[in-house]
């Protein structure tokens, strides 16, 4: 069914907007996925708070004009999916890996982050992006880790003053 110019104008301002917001892209190839199985990929990624479309190429060229995603637009061919992760880095990554895993015929062209274009193989290094939680008990670790070490050097001291002077009323009961 053709589009309409004020329906294609819609879709490339509701893209742009989504990847002035995004984190990260990914571009895939759905070819050979049913409609359960796009029903259930759609599913997953609102759930996982991944904006997830199937957009003509020429029309996301146009929508990622201007944008850090625009290094896409060399790969985008044949039939695509869009993914953009709205808060986690890694997000979108994991979902079309994790999707990918089970389904076979969804296939990863490329992935964007920072205005870079990596190769469809770098997807292991985007999905393994720690979340926004993950990352924050990471920092919490390495800020805590001085204090704490320090509250059990300082514990320490009177353990050690305490063990000194129990060794040496040990003795002195010894000789006498």
């Amino acid at each position: 069914m053709a589009l309409r110019l004020e329906d294609k104008k819609a879709i490339v301002a509701e893209v742009n907007e989504a990847a002035g917001s995004a984190l990260s892209a990914v571009i895939a190839d759905y070819r050979g996925l049913t409609v359960s199985q796009l029903t259930a990929l759609r599913k997953q990624a609102r759930e996982g708070n991944v904006y997830l479309r199937v957009v003509r190429n020429t029309l996301v060229r146009r929508a990622v004009v201007g944008t850090e995603f625009e290094c896409l637009t060399e790969a985008l061919t044949g039939p695509t999916i869009l993914a953009f992760s709205k808060e986690d880095p890694g997000a979108a990554a994991r979902l079309i890996k994790d999707f990918a895993k089970e389904n076979k015929q969804l296939e990863v062209k490329a992935l964007s982050i920072g205005g870079k274009l990596l190769g469809a193989d770098q997807i292991d290094v985007l999905a393994k992006m720690p979340t926004r939680e993950e990352a924050l008990a990471m920092l919490a670790r390495v800020t805590i880790a001085p204090v704490t070490k320090l509250a059990r050097a300082l514990n320490d001291i009177p353990t050690r003053v305490t063990r000194v002077i129990a060794a040496v009323r040990d003795q002195k009961q010894e000789a006498a």
